[in-house]
């Protein structure tokens, strides 16, 4: 067999050189040379010395083979370092003292090569591991302190419905990290998990609290509003006049609390026509009394028409005469429904009655013997007044005085002016 020549990745090494890499002996015995050494690495006594060194000289491309192997993988990338130094390694306690025929030491000084250069990819490789477990580290923690807000809010506050969500969310976060992230130090993923199986444990505990406590709370609601409608269908018979009664019913309904929708929802049916029925006596009483007001409106608008030509009687005293005469028929004809309808032409009465009364306050006041004396003391003493400005203003016209003629110009004017307003 030949020597090889220097080996590359892709090699199978196969000795080339001149000097045998094996020999066999006559016995069979099979030896490899290493240096100028040789080293029995086996026996093939049942064939011939060819087949004896076919045989180990596949052993030995089977290795290369393998080596070969490993450096295509290394050189691709995408395998783990660290997995690929431990098969490198057990490969070279493979090529140590291996039962082949062959350059072993070429395979040896491969391996070493490849090592070497995986040692430096595996420090990259645990660096970025390391990094990974801590970006992990803060990620998790991170979901644990989300959880632990949503246990600390007041249980009486929350929306239950949405705090589930929201903690079934992070759970599933917490499960795919758990999947497909990096495996954390034990004793950081148990102290993790269990900070976050305490606050989901507190919310389902507050959860369970609270709707034990509303179910309390609507029970107690239910009662309450079951026995409401039993008072409220009890009224039944009065008709109209259980409506009062009803209405504080209903006062009390609005202060009996939720007894939850599906239940809420029955009762209040029910409660309703108990108190349509109530309202349904009056529509329909009203519905009889507007029929029977239709003649009683006819007979007031006529007497409205009646009515509004008294605004323009001179003659005060024949107007309130007249008023009064239409006020009295007014009111034996009676009360009309709808109250609305009432009211309007209540309403337009009450213009006429107005416009009456505001004549009759004017005259009063025109009349009234204080407020003519006042009157007359008021003119007498602008009367005064006036006589003395003249003569004032007179005086200043003869020296000439152009300021003391203004004034007194202004000041008779004014009290002029006082004069006819009292007249009038």
């Amino acid at each position: 067999m030949t020597a090889p020549t220097e080996s590359t990745p892709d090699e199978t090494a196969v000795p080339t050189s001149d000097e045998p890499w094996g020999r066999v002996d006559a016995d069979g015995t099979v030896s490899v040379r290493e240096g100028s050494e040789w080293r029995e690495v086996g026996q093939f006594p049942d064939g011939s010395a060819d087949e004896a060194l076919a045989y180990f000289t596949r052993k030995y491309s089977d290795l290369a083979n393998e080596i070969t192997l490993l450096e295509v993988r290394h050189r691709r990338g995408g395998a783990s370092a660290s997995d690929l130094r431990q098969t490198a390694q057990t490969l070279q306690g493979k090529v140590k003292d291996a039962a082949a025929v062959g350059d072993l030491a070429a395979l040896e000084r491969r391996l070493a090569t490849l090592l070497s250069a995986l040692e430096g990819a595996s420090a990259a490789e645990a660096q970025a591991a390391k990094e990974a477990v801590d970006a992990a580290i803060v990620e998790r923690t991170g979901l644990v302190e989300r959880a632990e807000a949503i246990a600390a809010r007041d249980p009486k506050t929350v929306q239950w419905k949405q705090v589930s969500a929201e903690l079934t969310e992070l759970f599933d976060q917490w499960q795919a990290h758990q999947q497909n992230g990096p495996r954390l130090p034990k004793t950081v993923s148990q102290q993790l998990w269990s900070r976050f199986r305490d606050a989901r444990s507190t919310v389902e505990r507050h959860r369970r609290a609270f709707y034990a406590e509303l179910d309390e709370t609507h029970k107690h609601a239910k009662e309450a509003k079951t026995r409401l409608v039993e008072r409220a269908e009890a009224l039944a018979p009065r008709g109209e006049e259980g409506i009062p009664a009803y209405r504080g019913l209903l006062d009390e309904w609005k202060a009996s609390g939720r007894a939850g929708k599906k239940v809420d929802d029955a009762l209040w049916a029910r409660f309703k026509a108990a108190g349509d029925a109530l309202y349904g006596a009056r529509i329909e009483r009203e519905s009889v009394e507007a029929e029977e007001s239709k003649d009683r409106i006819e007979a007031k608008r006529a007497l409205l028409e009646r009515a509004r030509p008294i605004v323009d009687v001179k003659d005060l005293a024949s107007a309130r005469q007249q008023l009064t005469a239409i006020q009295r028929e007014w009111d034996e004809i009676g009360r009309i429904f709808p109250r609305d309808k009432e009211r309007t032409l209540d309403d337009e009465l009450r213009k006429v009655e107005q416009s009456v009364r505001t004549r009759e306050d004017a005259e009063w006041k025109r009349n009234d013997p204080e407020t003519t004396a006042r009157a007359n003391d008021m003119t007498r003493q602008l009367t005064d007044a006036i006589e003395k400005l003249e003569a004032e203003l007179a005086a200043a016209e003869k020296t000439g005085d152009a300021k003391a003629t203004q004034e007194a110009r202004d000041a008779l004017e004014a009290r002029k002016a006082w004069l006819r307003a009292i007249g009038s």
